[in-house]
């Protein structure tokens, strides 16, 4: 029975194609964040320890199945992140753990996502 929360699924329970002690998430919506940059702030400023943190953080959040995806955007060096978050304040409360957004060097747009319903549309008016 789905509890709303992450699950460990043990080797009794792993569905097949699952790796065992990987966090599935359900009932979660996915949340892209986009970095945004906060002016003023210089790329000296990101010294090593702090982008080892950074990326210690991700990690973290990467293995608890909150950080699913994790890309730079082609032209510019930003994060595009995808989460999977109980909620758009989730997600925000997660990203505000990150130490480059406590240190007020980066910030995220969050943009909650939902299902394309284009095709059911589609479906339903071929049933007809």
């Amino acid at each position: 029975m789905s509890t709303g929360q992450d699950e460990i699924l043990s080797e009794k329970n792993t569905p097949a194609g699952r790796i065992e002690g990987v966090s599935i998430n359900i009932n979660r919506m996915k949340i892209l964040a986009l970095e945004r940059p906060v002016t003023g702030v210089k790329d000296s400023q990101l010294t090593e320890n702090l982008l080892c943190e950074e990326a210690a953080k991700a990690w973290e959040l990467y293995q608890s199945g909150v950080l699913r995806e994790l890309y730079f955007h082609k032209d510019r060096h930003e994060a595009v992140l995808v989460l999977e978050c109980g909620s758009e304040s989730d997600a925000r409360r997660q990203l505000a753990e990150l130490p480059l957004v406590r240190a007020g060097m980066i910030h995220f747009e969050v943009i909650p996502l939902i299902p394309y319903p284009g095709f059911s549309r589609l479906f339903e008016r071929n049933k007809s």
